[in-house]
């Protein structure tokens, strides 16, 4: 790596290597799954365009965006080990490529409410997990967060049903979901977080780009409208590239197991972008699951790190 400084560098070094204080810590953490809930109907405008292409596209956005960030600031990529790309494989197989296609398959067999609602018991999953994987017990005060946050998800995603795989189809997402963040999580510490996620994103391209030209040949490649360029440019530069960096940031600061009570803002953030648009109405019920999610963020981020 080099090990060259400059005035014009230190930003980008105190984000991306410095510790940073607690609450810059949550609020990098809050503004990565904000990023995600609003993504929503974003990724809904490439409804038409092949998946996997459509992925591979956006991860390449993200790895180039990142990998611009990461030379400006005088640094390099370094080589992965071989632990380091067990760390990959999960990030990219299950939390990425995997997810997303999880997500956007369940969507066919389940309503976007049973979803979310499944995806909601990510934060107590976390809680017991990541502490568990570190020979550490889980924190009670994180745990009670994360019941009230589960609780809150469920309350403002309204349950919903399924049929056929729709609960399988679930369930994995939501293990993808905790899978990227903890094969992230042990990665970035050793290589770096952006160093990270352009391996990540470049590697999830060039899988994306295979399997979809295998699997569909030129018709894989359409080319995309004005409204999917630009859908898949902020998914690539904001969701991936901005959204991944800070949510490990946040990982990096305050443990996977706190940072995985934030990720109960993305249904929330995505409630309040559906209000905003008039695609659905603001109920007694959403007020009050946004409360509970509010508040049990709030219980679970106490506390000592």
């Amino acid at each position: 790596m080099s090990t060259s400084h400059t005035h014009m560098d230190e930003p980008v070094r105190a984000v991306t290597r410095r510790p940073l204080g607690r609450a810059a810590a949550v609020a990098s953490g809050a503004l990565a799954t904000v990023l995600v809930g609003v993504s929503v109907p974003v990724t809904g405008l490439l409804a038409q365009y092949p998946l996997l292409s459509g992925q591979a596209i956006r991860y390449a956005i993200g790895a180039l965006a990142l990998y611009v960030w990461l030379r400006g600031s005088g640094r390099r990529l370094r080589r992965p080990s071989r632990r380091d790309l067990l760390g990959l494989a999960g990030m990219i197989g299950a939390g990425m490529l995997g997810f997303n296609a999880a997500q956007l398959t369940a969507q066919r067999y389940a309503e976007p409410g049973f979803v979310a609602a499944v995806l909601g018991g990510g934060p107590l999953i976390l809680a017991l997990l990541a502490p568990a994987l570190r020979g550490r017990r889980p924190a009670l005060g994180v745990v009670l967060g994360a019941l009230v946050v589960v609780f809150g998800v469920v309350v403002l995603s309204g349950g919903g049903s399924w049929h056929g795989p729709g609960l399988l189809l679930s369930i994995l997402t939501l293990l993808g979901e905790v899978t990227f963040t903890l094969s992230g999580a042990g990665v970035t510490e050793r290589l770096g977080i952006v160093e990270t996620c352009v391996l990540a994103c470049g590697a999830a391209a060039v899988i994306g780009a295979v399997l979809s030209t295998v699997s569909a040949g030129p018709a894989a490649w359409p080319i995309p409208t004005v409204t999917q360029i630009v859908a898949l440019l902020v998914l690539g530069v904001l969701v991936t590239a901005v959204a991944f960096c800070c949510w490990y940031v946040c990982v990096s600061a305050v443990g996977a197991d706190r940072a995985g009570i934030l990720s109960g803002l993305m249904p929330l953030s995505g409630l309040v972008t559906s209000v905003l648009l008039n695609a659905q109405t603001l109920t007694v019920l959403s007020i009050v699951g946004a409360l509970l999610v509010g508040a049990g963020c709030a219980i679970g981020l106490r506390g000592k790190t």
